[in-house]
């Protein structure tokens, strides 16, 4: 049964008593909400998730968000995040609870998982060989992903590629794509019939939403794919196209600076990431127009090392 089988109230009765197990693909997790937004926000981005079995299945993470009154917050309620009843962040405003969860979901996973190599970097499929898209935030990462899947190709995730230590494949984590400011409004204006969740205002991040992934990413969601290319992306305004090709050696510092436990898996981690970079083809890719960076995508050109 996945979660749109469930009646809005039934969704929000077991969020805020015994909690939703989420079954995400690697990771389940049971959440327990008292806030409508983050009701609001699971009924529409995680509908097409299959529910787990809390009594059954193993659960990865417990989490939790509440609101929450403090004396210096009487008139303005925080939102609050758990791990197995730990409280693991500083309260925020509870306009930020919808973004606090999904951001907190993303943290179990970084700090906690370590069976896996995890960069910081978006990642698509298409034809059977992932796009990695490592890059500081405001390079336009996210917008070109959520623009990517929205024109067909399979989500593996917005934030954390996991690469498998024993083949150097991705493994899939397709939760909502989360976009900031202005990319809200450019995915929501180019492709209406896409679902967002609630908005997250005057964060530090600014404006934050999230955007349900298509159905095809979590029906494939077990299925891992080798890295046919690595793609540094950069948007920069009124600019053509721009791409250039990347030293394997500039691509590998790059990612191993980006990866959340590339040191604890010592040399390990070094063959993995090496085999990696090695077998994919690395640019820095440059771009303002959409249409442009869609087309570009269309044609690109499978690897020879494959």
């Amino acid at each position: 049964m996945t979660i749109g089988a469930l009646k809005a109230d039934e969704v929000n009765q077991r969020l805020k008593n015994q909690g939703l197990a989420i079954d995400s693909g690697p990771f389940k997790f049971l959440i327990q909400s008292n806030i409508p937004d983050v009701w609001h926000n699971i009924h529409r981005l995680y509908a097409d998730y299959p529910l787990a079995e809390s009594r059954t299945d193993f659960i990865d993470f417990y989490v939790a968000i509440t609101s929450h009154n403090s004396l210096r917050s009487i008139y303005h309620k925080q939102a609050q995040f758990f791990i197995d009843g730990q409280l693991v962040f500083t309260p925020s405003p509870i306009q930020h609870a919808t973004a606090m969860l999904e951001w907190g979901m993303n943290w179990c996973v970084t700090s906690h998982i370590h069976s896996y190599l995890i960069v910081h970097a978006a990642v698509i499929e298409k034809n059977g060989y992932a796009a990695v898209f490592p890059a500081p935030p405001g390079s336009g990462k996210s917008t070109l992903c959520a623009t990517l899947v929205q024109e067909g190709w399979r989500l593996l995730s917005d934030e954390l590629t996991m690469i498998n230590m024993e083949n150097g494949h991705v493994v899939p984590l397709p939760r909502p794509i989360s976009l900031k400011n202005q990319s809200i409004d450019i995915i929501r204006n180019r492709y209406p019939e896409a679902v967002f969740g609630v908005i997250s205002s005057d964060t530090l991040k600014g404006s934050v939403c999230h955007l349900k992934p298509p159905v095809r990413s979590l029906e494939q969601h077990a299925e891992e794919c080798p890295v046919g290319w690595i793609i540094f992306p950069q948007y920069k305004a009124d600019s053509a196209i721009e791409v250039v090709k990347k030293t394997k050696g500039m691509a590998f510092m790059e990612i191993a600076n980006n990866a959340f436990n590339y040191s604890l898996h010592g040399s390990r981690g070094f063959d993995v990431l090496t085999g990696v970079v090695d077998r994919a083809d690395c640019y820095n890719f440059t771009y303002s127009r959409l249409d442009e960076a869609i087309d570009y995508f269309i044609d690109l050109e499978i690897p020879d090392e494959f």
